[in-house]
């Protein structure tokens, strides 16, 4: 079955209504025929879906619970004890329903609505690429000191990273895992600082270890290499330079084949992290096939709580956890938002939502940092999602270039990014903020190697640039306003606690 409403990423074009001549890219959603090597898809049969089912952490899976998930016909795919949270596979439909009733079982719930494997998405378009000629011409412009493509890297400037870059790199201890589509480390700026210990295939929602699994296939989006050189692209007089260009960055990947971010393999992301060092993570995704998952829906409440139960275990392991904030100029401090678009993998419908009771994971979950998208004018993004007490820092996502037009030398208002095959390409979206702020997170635990990750967040929102609300906000000057932005100069809806700040990151 495929999608009826077009999935969009963190990464993502203007709203309907805003969009200019000037393209800006998105992620794709690929079709898939079959699963290609080191996918890590579980076989299954075709009607079965999957369940996560939560019991208490910390004591492992109580036998009765799973003697009750296999005669209620489920099988067990994996089992994260320390959180309480089991994968499984079922073919009736009545499984949820049943296994809830166990004595133990604290909720349960389908984490898609498609049978496995997923269905299909359409292509919804590709990055920007820089052509050979383009690439050329922004090297014989670079000044001294610059890799050869970091002239056209406003967003750098944006949030100091190239003063930041004068005093330090950040440090090669710290690793930053991006939980995405996977990431290709045989990029010629990746590879250098690549971690390979901290990297995994998590789709099927139990890790595959297998040399590579991580990579994206070729028929896959380049958006998690996107944003792991906007991370971490080495200093190597190659390409682009990182926000944080001397520190880790590993591939977890969680996406499958058609593009889905499901609840199991985004639990075994974190859990994955959090069990191997990883100081940082950036989560530049929804988790399907809900945009909002609302808590009175025993399924998508059982959702809720199987993430949130991963991301709270990664950050007292160590993580700062960061997250876009989405890209459908959504107010999230409303009273009520409609969602067109879920559940994406089945047939979606127009529901109306109260964002405080209906969440967007892992982005509005209980310590997560939450991150807005800024263009190249330092105004919120046209696309970005927004609201008072929910967004807690912004950074460069990029907008229309027609919106908000880069001083020169920069050409695009778009991110510049690395791409599979040695390739740069531009993209915007709050995906594309989210890593600025991941980046600039780790060059403070560079600077401070014994911070606890509250005291990490704690920095990075003291040392924001504080940002004043917008008012009149309208982006494209038709007369009309496009958001309204509430609160005060240093902790308001559009930009929460202000720009992030490179500088005072590896100075302060």
């Amino acid at each position: 079955m495929t999608a009826s409403h077009p999935r969009h990423r963190r990464a993502l074009v203007v709203p309907a209504g805003m969009a200019l001549a000037t393209a800006l890219a998105f992620l794709p959603n690929t079709a898939a025929t079959a699963a290609p090597a080191h996918q890590g898809a579980a076989s299954a049969d075709a009607a079965s879906l999957s369940y996560v089912v939560n019991v208490q952490g910390g004591h492992g899976a109580p036998a009765h619970v799973k003697k009750a998930i296999a005669k209620a016909g489920g099988t067990i795919v994996t089992s994260y004890e320390k959180i309480g949270v089991i994968v499984v596979h079922a073919s009736d439909a009545d499984f949820a329903k049943t296994i809830r009733k166990v004595p133990g079982v604290q909720s349960a719930g389908a984490t898609r609505n498609a049978s496995l494997p997923s269905a299909a998405t359409t292509d919804l378009g590709s990055p920007k690429v820089l052509s050979a000629a383009e690439v050329a011409e922004a090297a014989q412009e670079a000044a001294a000191g610059q890799d050869p493509l970091e002239n056209l890297q406003w967003d750098l400037p944006a949030i100091k990273a190239d003063k930041a870059h004068e005093k330090s790199l950040g440090s090669p201890e710290v690793t930053v895992a991006v939980i995405d589509t996977g990431v290709d480390d045989t990029h010629p700026d990746i590879a250098p600082n690549f971690d390979r210990a901290a990297s995994v295939n998590c789709v099927a929602g139990k890790p595959d270890t297998s040399e590579g699994a991580w990579r994206p296939g070729a028929a896959e989006s380049p958006h998690g290499t996107h944003v792991a050189g906007e991370i971490a692209a080495a200093k190597n007089g190659i390409g682009m330079t990182g926000v944080a260009p001397g520190v880790k960055v590993s591939g977890i990947k969680v996406s499958n084949p058609d593009g889905y971010f499901y609840t199991e393999a985004v639990v075994c992301g974190f859990m994955w992290a959090a069990e191997h060092g990883v100081d940082v993570t950036n989560n530049s995704y929804y988790t399907d096939p809900w945009y909002f998952n609302c808590k009175n829906d025993p399924d998508q409440k059982a959702l809720v709580e199987a993430v949130s139960r991963a991301t709270r275990y990664a950050e007292r392991r160590g993580a700062v956890n960061v997250a876009a904030a989405g890209n459908e100029n959504y107010d999230l401090a409303s009273d009520s938002i409609t969602d067109p678009s879920s559940p994406n993998d089945g047939t979606p419908s127009d529901r109306e939502i109260d964002p405080s009771k209906c969440l967007d994971i892992p982005t509005q979950l209980p310590g997560v940092v939450t991150v807005a998208s800024t263009g190249a004018k330092g105004l919120k993004s046209s696309f970005s999602n927004y609201g008072r007490g929910i967004i807690d820092i912004a950074a460069p996502g990029g907008d229309s270039t027609a919106l908000q037009t880069p001083a020169p030398p920069a050409t695009s208002g778009l991110i510049l990014g690395t791409l599979p095959g040695g390739r740069y390409g531009y993209m915007a979206g709050t995906s594309m903020a989210s890593p600025h702020v991941a980046g600039v997170a780790a060059l403070i635990k560079s600077k401070h190697p014994y911070a606890p990750p509250a005291l990490v967040k704690a920095l990075l929102y003291a040392q924001a640039d504080a940002t004043a609300c917008t008012d009149p906000y309208d982006i494209d000057n038709d007369g009309k306003v496009d958001a309204v932005c509430e609160g005060p100069k240093n902790r308001n809806g559009f930009y929460g606690w202000g720009m992030a700040d490179a500088l005072d990151a590896v100075t302060r």
